[in-house]
């Protein structure tokens, strides 16, 4: 690496897209993603769509616990 690097005919943002969508990986745990790709074999479909499928579930009912809480 050099010592010192010349910026001033940088541009800023030049790379910056604001629609860019990040696809962040996620780790699952042995035993909970053998158990994901077990129901996804069952189900014939792939483990993307049951971990979604769960976590939309999950969120749907977190937004209905606070709502009766609120009340």
């Amino acid at each position: 690496m050099k010592r010192e690097y010349d910026f001033s005919k940088g541009k800023r943002g030049r790379f910056f897209r604001s629609d860019a969508e990040l696809n962040i990986p996620v780790y699952l745990e042995p035993l909970v993603a053998e158990a994901v790709r077990e129901h996804a074999r069952k189900r014939n479909t792939n483990m993307g769509k049951v971990v979604n499928e769960w976590l939309r579930k999950s969120i749907r009912s977190e937004k209905q616990t606070r709502r009766l809480k609120t009340r």
